[in-house]
């Protein structure tokens, strides 16, 4: 009975410090993230008179209050510090869950972290360049026909960060799609069975971000139904090498 209660205490008392060791490396991972984003939102705000240039570019904006100044700048550093330190943050998360993952799942994941990333930055430009300053024009060109626009700059960054950030994440489909696979969560059949699904949801995004004229649907639509059918094929290259490791293996 001794060595039993003994046995027992020696458990409690390893998964007790496992615990702490855990928490102790998720408080450090949130303390490196939140350093590295603190120094990233410094530096956009000592140079936020370069940064304003290139978000504004050329539209005249007005403000409302001395505290709309602050709202603007700070809106501005946050939301590009965020994105500068999307690699980071990622990795941090990476450590911290290494543990738990075996090696060909960790290998895997860290290998789709930058390609993901990525993958976001292309959408965050392609909504930046291209939906934006469509759907904003169309937008202005309409409600000038009848009225004098004046534009707030916190209505400017609300808009523009509501037609690119969505398109950032969708962008992400395709290597998520690939990395879900790898991990076996899905396969190019279910994708293929829910491809109905994915459309209506991509059709919605498309509508809530676009005005409602066809042409601004399309330039939206069109690119994010390509993503799903890449991310479809890139599953199933995923799939065929997955299965032919696993029979080697076997």
């Amino acid at each position: 009975m001794m060595n039993e209660a003994h046995l027992d205490k020696s458990l409690l008392n390893e998964e007790e410090q496992t615990l702490v060791e855990h928490i102790t490396d998720l408080r450090k991972a949130i303390i490196s993230s939140a350093i590295f984003f603190v120094v990233c939102f410094v530096a956009i705000l000592v140079s936020i008179n370069y940064v304003i240039p290139l978000v504004t570019d050329g539209n005249k904006l007005v403000m409302l209050g001395p505290l709309d100044v602050i709202r603007f700048y700070t809106g501005i550093a946050g939301s590009l510090s965020l994105g500068l330190s999307a690699p980071f943050i990622g990795f941090q998360a990476w450590k911290f869950v290494r543990p738990a993952m075996t090696t060909k799942e960790s290998k895997t994941t860290l290998s789709f972290i930058p390609g993901i990333l990525l993958s976001f930055l292309i959408g965050v430009s392609f909504g930046f360049f291209i939906v934006f300053p469509t759907v904003y024009g169309f937008l202005m060109n309409i409600g000038s026909q009848n009225f004098e626009m004046m534009i707030t700059a916190k209505e400017y960054f609300s808009f523009m960060l509501m037609t690119s950030i969505p398109l950032g994440f969708l962008f992400e489909v395709p290597l998520l799609l690939m990395f879900l696979t790898a991990i076996g969560i899905v396969t190019p059949d279910k994708l293929r069975e829910v491809r109905k699904y994915g459309y209506l949801l991509m059709a919605i995004v498309s509508a809530l971000i676009t005005p409602p004229d066809l042409l601004s649907q399309i330039i939206v639509l069109g690119p994010l139904i390509v993503l799903y059918e890449l991310g479809v094929i890139l599953s199933k290259m995923v799939y065929r090498r997955k299965w032919e490791t696993d029979d080697q293996a076997e």
